[in-house]
């Protein structure tokens, strides 16, 4: 009988599959402090996992432990280093969260460019005839959008882009050039070329030593006036102060930010503030049908390992 710790709830046809399958057992987590952690974790041969951060502190008490599933792609919460050490492997739910967050990118281009929080608030303020001169707007039509790194989301993005006839341009040195250009967008290789000519930028990439800061006011200041920048990424590829800066010097147009470089976010950064700014709670994945598609490939991907049907793509190489 397998134990499996669930850190934090998921959504219940996840929770379903482990009642449903012979050889599991599992505890919901609710506590995630480090201490909480450390005393119950132990037990388990495996466990999901969603924002809470598993260190080599806490990782070190759980000898029997096999594997970790990830509730989404990203894993700059937990200590990688020790799960290869360790030789515990780690999963990502590969296919479940793209349509959403690149839903959610199109939904910070929109509002951004058609500046519909401002223009909600005037009509509700009684400022109905002010409305046509107070704000810049854009369309979309034959802009050029520069999105920054090509996995599912990337994917998912450029078909929406396509269906406003949007230009698209590509960074990612990790994708050939062909398979770019099959979904209707171009692969730069010059990626401040590719700043200096982009009227949306739009980060899909991961957080790490190359991406940290990877938009700085340097960056920054070669950009487009009109520029408008979408982060669902990890917050730190964007210098959160620089961009701040640079927004309230017009140097840039505007930014949709739905992640931070803290978490929660602190109440005294000044992006919070800052009117050119649209932001989000880490909430791109938040539909019903993602957190339904997630909880349910977490589970189904812990299923799979230890019945040794994991699929390579759910792997993350360490």
């Amino acid at each position: 009988m397998y134990k499996i710790g669930i850190i934090e709830k998921i959504h219940d046809k996840g929770i379903n599959l482990l009642k449903n399958s012979k050889n599991f057992e599992y505890e919901i987590i609710e506590n995630t402090s480090k201490d909480n952690l450390i005393k119950v974790l132990p037990k388990f041969d495996g466990i999901t996992l969603r924002v809470a951060k598993l260190d080599d502190s806490i990782l070190s008490h759980c000898k029997k432990l096999k594997v970790i599933s990830r509730h989404g792609v990203g894993y700059d919460n937990v200590d990688t280093k020790f799960l290869k050490e360790n030789n515990i492997k780690l999963l990502i739910t590969a296919t479940a969260n793209a349509v959403s967050v690149a839903e959610h990118v199109m939904y910070m281009i929109l509002t951004l460019s058609k500046g519909i929080v401002s223009y909600d608030k005037m009509v509700r303020d009684g400022e109905f005839r002010k409305a046509a001169n107070q704000l810049t707007t854009f369309e979309l039509l034959n802009k050029e959008i520069l999105i920054l790194g090509f996995g599912r989301i990337g994917k998912n993005l450029i078909k929406r882009c396509n269906g406003f006839e949007m230009n698209v341009n590509v960074y990612d040195p990790f994708v050939d050039e062909s398979v770019i250009k099959k979904f209707g967008g171009n692969k730069v290789q010059n990626l401040e070329k590719a700043f200096k000519s982009a009227d949306y930028i739009s980060i899909h990439m991961p957080l790490n030593s190359q991406t940290k800061n990877l938009i700085n006011y340097k960056k920054l200041e070669i950009m487009k006036k009109n520029v408008i920048i979408i982060n669902t990424a990890r917050g730190g590829i964007i210098n959160e102060n620089d961009l701040d800066i640079a927004l309230n010097k017009n140097i840039i147009f505007g930014a949709g930010l739905d992640v931070f470089e803290k978490e929660p976010v602190n109440l005294n950064n000044p992006l919070l503030k800052n009117k050119k700014v649209l932001l989000s709670p880490h909430s791109a994945t938040f539909t019903e049908e993602c957190t339904e598609r997630m909880g349910m490939e977490t589970v189904q991907n812990l299923i799979d390992f230890f019945n040794n049907k994991i699929k390579n793509n759910m792997i993350v190489k360490l």
